[in-house]
């Protein structure tokens, strides 16, 4: 659990329709992070991407923007703008 600010964010229930190739039961935020937010990068809803800003560093979201070869290509311009410090 990470500390955003005062308040601690806490790990999610994931879709099963995010993570359709594994069980999401199964899935460690921490452990698992570049993995997640790759798919929350690309398939995420609103409520997944605040919870994305709120439970990761920024420099690992845009590592994971910026190198990630999963990612799809109409995906990473968005990330990459939004991922800049």
């Amino acid at each position: 659990m990470r500390t955003a600010g005062k308040r601690k964010v806490k790990p999610i229930k994931f879709r099963q329709s995010l993570f359709w190739d594994v069980d999401p039961k199964t899935i460690d935020p921490k452990k698992h992070a570049r993995y997640i937010i790759e798919r929350i990068l690309d398939l995420g809803n609103d409520r997944e991407v605040r919870w994305m800003w709120g439970y990761y560093p920024r420099n690992i979201i845009r590592d994971v923007a910026l190198n990630r070869r999963g990612l799809r290509p109409t995906s990473r311009p968005l990330w990459e703008l939004l991922t800049r410090t």
